[in-house]
């Protein structure tokens, strides 16, 4: 049928559909004709739009007006693309194609129009007769340049260009008249015009509560205010398309629409549309209420509804650049261009540019492009944001992909400097808003195995010799490992007999070693023809027996297998060879594969030799944490795990194709660093990664300049800076890198929120304001900064290599902060404060002390820390403190608040404060302490009495109180899971009360721990200090490198180098008691083992300790393990504890409890040479410079007054010749005060080296009722005396019950009635007898009863100087027939606690996990010869021995723990004994099994028949059995293959195979069956702070 010609209806059909589809090739032709409600629905059709009506109008029924807030059906699938007309344009479209000719027609002409316009503009650009350029303009000399718009030569409207831009703008200019009105007035012009229904003052409620569900309580112009009132402080706009999400009746919504649109607060872009779906589910909800439907016509606007009301409290579009709102922008590079970006200009950055500077204020937006052509970098001296400003790079639902810079320029020495912020910043101002969030990654990670120098177990190996080394050179190297186990020179040229020696050396070896040879200088001369063929038999040479005078040769082979890779030159007579040389690839037993050079050669007439043992193609790491999100080429840090910081690590990632998801791949490190649970305490090294997507960096000169303290510092500091001030709209920093950042200016650091308030949902921030995912590297001024903020999240983030305080709380009023989850290591000292600086600065840097004060660095400075708390009220959960200067984690208390918080705190509030939530943190390769809780700050400026500089460091102590009031009951603050090793002074160092350290583990420290109560009495009453549950290591199996700033390198315990903190010499202690009173319950100590050049003691006492020691410290339930040789000590005069003869020195005890310690129930451990203590019953234990000692102890405080600072000698009454000579504790104050132990009912005599005071005080100290002593002071002869007894209420200085004490005839009344108050002063001997007795009783750890402290005062009247000497006089007179029974020890403890020690089993970062712990230990023959004669596996405290010869198998549920199997093998049955085991281990090992494999004796010989199949356990290749050797194995049966597989296979002359490793159960990877559940405290804590309820 000819085109165009048909018949009957289907024609008209035809026709029909024809016409509609030119008329929709014709709209889709002509974008300004083209229906909006097509663009904005993908699934309608033209059909549906013919039969959609929209009323202008909508009368409600009378009962709906009744009803306020429904449920509306969910929603449309498809967001808008274009802007949507009102209804009244889209009528007028349709009369205009009512007729479709007309509209062909129409069409046309305008097609035409368009390719003739777009030719003309395009020919006018090619010959640049058009362009976009940036029109400068200046207002009120502020050099802030704003930006307009416009074209050049050519006159078009720029709305030809583009149109949807310039509609915009143009319903965008402000409508002041609108907004000078009150609402009413606005109310009352809607109502002439629309269907508005409700008051006004129900209008703007029912507004409000839209608002709020959509936005939150963040706008600043939220909420309206009354219909009186005029709105005012308007920033921004809402979305309207965000209003319609909220589930309210579509007849509200509509009026609330109308009431915006009318204030000017809603963006035009989006109205047609709002009011579009709105209009439509008016539609909807009628036909619902007069039962009709409209499925068709309405299905896409419930579904927008439905998938937009998912998330419809959020504030923007997921991704910020996909906003078709969005003007393109590429300003170019224009270093003087000073950009505005304000109210109506909403710019996509597209490309690099270069610019002066630039501020978004008035509601101004700029957005980075996700998909530019090349990455983005933007360069400015400063960006500003504030007032309705927003920068966007990325989104929280939406992170940015590409890569995108920010530079931040200048000179610390250009006149630039705007107020508030300085230099070089990215600055947020009041409402401002900042939104940066990069690709999602994992942040950090821990080590899943060991990390070794140079890649290798054993380390990388390299031999380079000249001269010195003719004849053979000849290494062996172990197969399974990369060690090389014998290095031998042979000088075959001139020595006949070292041919023989050759042979004899390769014919020793066992089989299967590889060998390497090389010829140095010559070997050919005197080298044998069986020397030679022994060569080409043993290891496969060919080139052996034509080696000839001085030829270079190189061979690599292994011991029996007859296939070696050699080379070998000819001698030349210019005295030049070309070079031997052989690389041969091996594989060790866990898979690293390394290779092995030989090589030699002459270069003018100078041998070179040499030999390599390196790892192949880089160093696979396996990491606890799935890390699939690290791309190669991204920078990553390796933290240290020895005592030097420097230690850390940086690497590129090497592209890994055969990696899994928990592997990644590195270059060859250069230090140890730890990757497994080492003894019970988890040394897994940190490994951050450095590199974001989002990178911020300050732009460097290449040396340091001006005045950047240059003296301390070669590089350039002045780097870029983020500030955020208070009142900012939004604030959310994640997946971002900074570089480059802070400055050594106060208040210029990477990330500082300055003054900022409350930043959490009480300070109405919803989603609470965030610092997630950075990664902070590289800095010139701390890391975070929390200054006088409260409520900050700062989470997974990094701070490495900066100078001064990492994350740091300023000036002690910051609270609520929570730090989850943070890796901070090598903090270095800066400049700013005081406790900033090292040494060197501290002594320096005076400008702010007074007169000619020099600092003094140990008490003013040296304080830099990583975790720098000024506020106790914060909460640290899973970070890692991997390396400082002085201090991992340190509480500091500011007893005023400093800064520009002053004021805010009542004095000494911070010090009251109860601890937040301290769970799960590490803190490792610290100088001066892994955790510091004491100390405060100097809050005043420096004066004539005190010229210190303000923010010194000054006295404070940690007395946490209910409420932060110390009349209130204590509040216990709870260490709870810390990790401290390879600090080199103090793992932890804690004063105050009540603090209680548990699940803690501590390993490899100077000193584990220190606990320093609040002062004993009289400093405060009732506080003591607890660590339960916690595992002490002296000296681990991790023995470090010696390098990377390490200071100290020598012998162990057991005889093995290893670093050492401090020094040599230092006296190693576990758990350290400085005065008391402290607790330690439940806690394990191992491997304190002293040597003859340090002492190494699980328990010992503060050194050269001037403050006193309470009795009450006591000790229960402690294990102390076969390797803790060295129970407790005391100390000895010498390097470290001086004279050892202070007051704290020499009454030093403790209380064990139950006899864990001694072996004694209830006795006490104290000096040798204390005689106030240790009586005749006392059991003398001389390696700990102590005695053992029965009996009830308490302390007697005594004050002395006029003259000042005399010292006291005090002896027992029963040791009359060993008095103790005390020196005070008060230097400076009026009075002295001395606080000996004593033994209750017990003589003591009081004597002074100099002149009797005056008034003497004596307290009963820690008396229970009824205690008493017998006390005699030494008075010269004729003394008058005034003795009362009183009742000190020392919190309220109050003093009640005073008495007067009357004078007894004699001593012995005086003991027959020890309850009245009686003295006696014997005038012959010169001694005033007191008995001191307890009339109240006494709680807990308090001092004395809760009615005050009970006290005799002394007030004496000397007619003379004369000194006394009653302690050599005195003796004859006194009575001793009343005083207490002296009781020798009884009841040593003779079975082992089954209940002592920490009940866990590794102290762990990941507490969630169960491990076991596992130790192999093999036998070989020579262990049989010399007696031993067991071999073991060990699984946790179950231990299986071996005693027939053979090969034994343990096999191990990996899901559960349990033993599931045990086998032994008897290889004594030669070749059906290696089948048997081939078939064990491939057909009964049952899958997800730990296998434990061990041998004994002579097993080898049969069983290389079978090593493959050791291959199905986790070997990485066959496995070289050696005869009589040993063989230890912790392998896995399953589908992957663990990072803490062991093997070990020794040879002859080796010790014995052995290892211990900790393994964890119920892994997801092992495929248990059943759902797994994991106990994460950790996240529970965390949920429960940032929950809003």
């Amino acid at each position: 049928m000819p085109r165009g010609f048909c018949f009957g209806s289907s024609c008209n059909q035809r026709q029909q559909r024809r016409r509609q589809e030119r008329f929709k090739m014709k709209t889709d032709e002509t974008p300004k004709f083209q229906s909006s409600l097509k663009d904005n629905c993908d699934n309608c059709t033209a059909k549906m739009f013919s039969q959609s009506t929209i009323p202008q109008s909508l009368h409600l029924w009378p009962h709906q007006k009744q009803l306020l807030f429904q449920n509306v059906s969910p929603a449309l699938e498809a967001t808008p693309r274009l802007l949507m007309p009102e209804d009244h344009t889209l009528k007028k479209r349709r009369r205009v194609f009512s007729s479709p000719e007309i509209a062909r027609e129409f069409a046309l002409h305008l097609l035409y129009f368009a390719v003739f316009a777009v030719a003309v503009l395009g020919l006018l650009h090619w010959h640049g007769m058009i362009q976009l350029f940036q029109e400068e303009s200046c207002k009120d000399g502020d050099q802030i340049q704003s930006t307009r718009w416009k074209l050049s030569y050519f006159t078009t409207n720029s709305s030809d260009i583009y149109p949807l831009h310039k509609r915009f703008v143009r319903s965008t200019i402000p409508r002041k008249d609108k907004q000078k009105k009150s609402l009413l007035t606005i109310y009352q012009r809607m109502t002439e015009v629309k269907d508005i229904l409700l008051q006004c003052e129900s209008l703007v409620k029912v507004t409000n509560y839209v608002l709020r569900e959509a936005l939150g309580k963040t706008l600043e112009f939220f909420p309206l205010p009354t219909c009186d009132q005029r709105l005012t402080n308007q920033i921004t706009k809402v979305d309207p398309l965000i209003l319609v999400r909220v589930k309210i009746k579509p007849q509200l919504l509509y009026q609330v629409l109308h009431f915006l649109k009318e204030l000017d607060l809603l963006v035009d872009a989006h109205l047609a549309k709002a009011f579009y779906i709105v209009k439509k589910l008016m539609v909807i909800k009628q036909e619902m209420i007069l039962g009709k439907t409209s499925k068709t016509n309405n299905e896409h606007v419930l579904k927008w509804l439905k998938r937009n009301r998912t998330h419809r409290k959020s504030f923007k579009v997921d991704c910020p650049d996909k906003a078709t709102y969005l003007l393109p922008w590429n300003p170019g590079h224009h270093e003087n261009k000073k950009v505005k970006i304000g109210r109506g200009m909403f710019l996509k950055l597209e490309s690099s540019a270069s610019l002066h500077s630039i501020i978004i204020e008035n509601g101004g937006k700029l957005v980075f492009n996700d998909a530019p052509k090349s990455p983005i970098t933007l360069r400015a001296r400063y960006i500003l944001i504030r007032n309705g400003g927003e920068l966007h790079i990325g989104a929280a639902k939406c992170p940015y992909i590409s890569s995108a810079t920010i530079t931040l320029y200048g000179k610390s020495t250009d006149a630039l400097n705007v107020e508030h912020f300085g230099q070089k910043f990215i600055g947020v101002d009041k409402g401002g808003v900042l939104e940066l969030h990069g690709r999602k990654t994992l942040s950090w990670t821990s080590l899943a195995q060991t990390l070794y120098p140079g890649g290798l177990q054993s380390g990388a190996y390299r031999f380079d010799r000249y001269w010195g080394s003719r004849g053979i050179n000849i290494r062996v190297i172990d197969p399974g490992t990369a060690k090389v186990l014998a290095a031998h020179r042979f000088d075959t040229h001139l020595w006949a007999d070292e041919s023989r020696r050759l042979q004899e050396f390769l014919r020793r070896q066992p089989r299967g070693r590889i060998v390497a040879i090389v010829v140095g200088d010559s070997a050919a001369r005197r080298l044998t023809l069986s020397a030679r063929n022994d060569l080409r038999e043993l290891l496969g040479s060919k080139e052996a027996m034509y080696l000839g005078y001085r030829q270079p040769w190189a061979v690599i082979g292994i011991l029996g297998e007859l296939i070696a890779m050699e080379d070998r030159q000819l001698y030349q007579p210019n005295g030049s060879t070309g070079m031997a040389v052989v690389r041969r690839d091996f594989q060790t037993y866990d898979g690293i594969h390394f290779t092995v050079t030989a090589f030699s050669e002459w270069v003018r007439g100078v041998p070179h030799c040499g030999f390599r043992v390196d790892v192949s193609n880089g160093v696979i790491l396996n990491l606890m944490d799935d890390a699939s999100s690290w791309l190669p080429g991204d920078q990553i840090v390796i933290a240290s795990t020895d005592y030097s910081m420097h230690q850390a690590e940086e690497f590129d990632l090497l592209p890994c194709p055969g990696c899994n998801i928990y592997q990644i791949k590195i270059g060859k490190p250069r230090y140890l660093h730890m990757g497994e649970i080492v003894d019970g305490i988890d040394m897994r090294a940190e490994v951050g990664l450095l590199s974001r997507n989002i990178l911020i960096k300050g732009e460097m000169e290449d040396s340091c300049y001006g005045q950047n303290f240059c003296h301390f510092f070669s590089y350039d500091t002045f780097g870029g800076q983020i500030k955020i001030l208070r009142n900012f709209a939004s604030v959310h920093l994640s997946g971002v890198e900074l570089t480059n950042m802070g400055q050594q200016i106060l208040g210029s650091y990477p990330v500082h929120l300055h003054l900022a308030g409350d930043v959490d949902r009480k300070g109405g921030y919803n989603p609470p304001t965030y610092v997630d995912n950075l990664s902070i590297h590289h800095c010139f001024s701390r890391c975070v900064a929390i200054h006088g903020t409260n409520g900050l999240l700062v989470k997974d983030t990094i701070g490495y290599d900066t100078l001064g305080h990492c994350f740091f709380l300023e000036d002690g009023v910051e609270q609520r902060n929570i730090l989850y989850h943070n890796l901070g290591l090598l903090t270095k000292p800066g400049t700013i404060l005081p406790s900033d600086r090292n040494e060197i600065m501290c002594i320096s840097i005076r400008n702010q002390v007074c007169g000619n004060y020099i600092p003094i660095p140990s008490n003013d400075c040296m304080a830099v820390t990583t975790f720098w708390i000024s506020n106790p009220n914060n909460h640290l959960i899973n970070n890692a403190a991997a390396g400082a200067q002085d201090v991992g984690i340190w509480y500091i208390f500011h007893r005023n608040p400093t800064g520009e918080s002053v004021g805010q705190f009542p004095d000494g509030q911070s010090e009251f404060t109860p601890l937040g939530i301290f769970y799960n943190n590490r803190v490792h390769s610290n100088f001066k302490a892994g955790l510091f809780i004491d100390s405060g700050v100097k809050t005043t400026k420096c004066n004539d009495n005190d010229p210190r500089e303000i923010l010194a460091l000054d006295f404070a102590r940690f007395r946490p109180h209910q409420n932060a009031d110390p009349r209130q009951p204590r509040v216990p603050a709870v260490i709870d899971g810390l990790i401290a090793f390879k600090n080199n002074e103090h793992g932890a160092w804690a004063r105050g009360g009540d603090i209680i350290f548990r699940n803690s583990g501590f390993s490899d420290n100077g000193i584990g721990l220190t606990l320093a109560s609040d002062g004993t009495f009289p400093t405060d009453e009732g506080s003591s200090m607890e660590v339960t549950r916690s595992v002490f290591v002296g000296e681990s199996i991790n023995v470090g490198y010696n390098g990377g700033q390490n200071r100290y390198w020598g012998k162990g315990p057991y005889g093995e180098y290893r670093t050492l903190p401090r020094n040599r010499t230092f006296p190693i202690r576990g758990f350290q008691i400085y005065d008391g009173p402290v607790r330690l319950t439940q806690c394990t100590f191992k491997k304190y083992l002293s040597n003859h050049e340090r002492h190494s003691s699980a328990l010992g006492f503060f050194m050269r300790n001037p403050w006193q020691i309470s009795p009450q410290n006591n000790i229960s339930r402690v294990k102390l393990e076969s390797s803790a040789n060295l129970e407790v000590f005391f100390g000895t005069p010498g390097q470290w504890f001086g004279t050892n003869s202070l007051d704290g020195d020499q009454t030093s005890i403790f209380h064990d409890l139950d006899g864990s310690v001694t072996g004694f129930p209830d006795t006490y451990v104290v000096r040798a040479d204390n005689y106030l203590v240790r009586h005749p019953g006392c059991l003398s234990v001389p390696r700990w410079n102590g005695v053992i000692c029965s009996g009830k102890y308490a302390q007697l405080y005594v004050q002395a007054w006029h003259p000042e600072n005399p010292s006291l000698l005090i002896a027992k009454d029963l040791y009359p010749n060993h008095p103790l000579k005390l020196q005070g504790v008060n230097r400076r104050a009026p009075y002295q005060q001395y606080q000996p132990v004593v033994m209750l009912e017990q003589a003591y005599t009081l004597s002074w080296n100099g002149s009797t005071p005056e008034q003497i005080v004596l307290y009963p100290i820690n008396f229970n009722r009824g205690d008493w002593i017998q006390v005699g002071l030494c008075y010269p002869r004729g003394t008058v005396f005034k003795v009362m007894s009183d009742i000190n209420q020392r919190t309220s200085g109050r003093v009640h019950s005073v008495k007067r004490y009357k004078a007894a005839s004699s001593l012995s009344i005086l003991q027959k009635n020890p309850s009245k108050n009686l003295y006696y002063f014997d005038i012959d001997s010169g001694i005033l007898f007191i008995i001191l007795q307890a009339k109240q009783a006494r709680k807990g750890h308090s001092y004395c009863s809760k009615h005050g402290c009970e006290r005799v005062r002394i007030l004496a009247h000397i007619n003379t100087w004369e000194t006394s000497s009653c302690l050599q006089t005195g003796y004859s007179n006194k009575d001793t027939s009343v005083l207490g029974h002296l009781t020798s020890l009884t009841g040593r403890v003779a079975a082992s606690c089954s209940q002592c020690g920490a009940p866990q089993v590794a102290i762990t970062s990941d507490p969630h996990t169960t491990y076991i712990r596992i130790q192999i230990q093999s036998q070989s023959r020579r262990d049989l010869q010399n007696g031993h004669e067991f071999a073991f596996i060990k699984v946790n405290d179950d231990v299986l021995l071996f005693e027939k010869p053979g090969l034994f198998v343990i096999t191990v549920d990996a899901c559960s723990g349990e033993i599931l199997g045990r086998q032994h093998f008897d290889t004594v049955q030669t070749l059906p004994m290696a089948d048997s085991i081939a078939n064990y281990i491939q057909a009964i090992i049952p899958e997800r099994s730990i296998t434990l494999v061990c041998s004994r004796g002579d097993y080898a010989w049969p069983l290389n028949r079978m090593s493959s199949a050791f291959l199905r356990i986790g070997a990485a290749k066959p496995i070289k059995f050696f005869t009589e050797g040993s063989f230890a194995m912790l392998g896995f049966k399953g589908q992957l293959k663990p990072a803490w597989i062991k093997i070990i296979s020794h040879s002859v002359g080796q010790l014995a195979a052995s290892l211990q490793q900790y393994v964890p159960l119920k892994l997801h990877e092992y495929g248990c069956p059943g759902k797994l559940k994991e106990n994460r405290k950790d996240l529970k804590l965390f949920q429960d702070l940032i929950s809003p309820f």
